[in-house]
């Protein structure tokens, strides 16, 4: 394989890894859990995993394919919650006994899926901004700070978003907002490592290559 096709290979496996934890915590957010006595949103993992795809498509790729990137995970989050909403609706077998636990665990009411799409194209937009606002002021140095700053702003507005559109008036905002702004503060911090490492692995594919804010069409600039 040679290097283009490797940097694509491995835009290709974070665009997957991004598709697949944005659709999966849409579903697991419809459970609320209790971590070191902070209660969220069983999604908030998977969800936070978005934001190292994020940041690192945008350190290697530029801000045009980070975007593209987060239309391409709206995209896909709004196909599995129509496919949802279509299994709902289709009458089960009449041998089948688990329709009710189905309906129960994806019957997400109208305003949660809502408060899922607002959330997430304000908070991945921003995060993409935030991140190339930072690296523009950073140059080439200080990954950690500008992965940490973006993730943190844009983790908030996710949070306040999702939980006071989803849950305002049905239960108590702020310790679910703050919880789980937390909660996905300290797995930002600690996936930083990851993002370092990732990031270093697909430039040393790449021979070196390194980002050109003046590029918007996803290609790899090497230099």
């Amino acid at each position: 394989m040679n290097k283009p096709d490797a940097n694509e290979t491995a835009f290709i496996l974070l665009l997957s890894v991004f598709a697949g934890s944005i659709t999966i915590a849409s579903v697991l957010a419809n459970k609320i859990i209790s971590v070191a006595g902070l209660y969220v949103p069983a999604g908030v993992l998977a969800y936070s995993v978005t934001f190292i795809c994020t940041d690192v498509v945008g350190e290697i790729w530029g801000k045009g394919r980070a975007g593209r990137m987060v239309m391409g995970g709206f995209a896909a989050l709004v196909t599995a919650l129509l496919l949802v909403r279509l299994g709902l609706a289709w009458p089960p077998a009449p041998f089948w006994e688990g329709d009710a636990a189905f309906t129960a665990i994806l019957g997400s009411t109208s305003r949660i899926i809502v408060a899922s799409f607002a959330a997430y194209l304000v908070s991945q937009f921003h995060d993409v901004w935030a991140f190339h606002f930072w690296k523009r002021a950073t140059g080439d140095r200080h990954l950690w700070l500008r992965n940490n700053l973006s993730t943190a702003v844009s983790q908030f507005i996710d949070s306040f978003l999702f939980i006071f559109i989803a849950f305002y008036g049905v239960m108590p905002l702020w310790p679910l907002i703050l919880g789980q702004w937390a909660i996905k503060c300290a797995i930002g911090i600690l996936d930083t490592p990851l993002v370092y490492l990732v990031v270093w692995y697909i430039r040393r594919g790449g021979e070196g290559g390194r980002t050109d804010d003046r590029q918007s069409d996803g290609r790899l600039y090497c230099g």
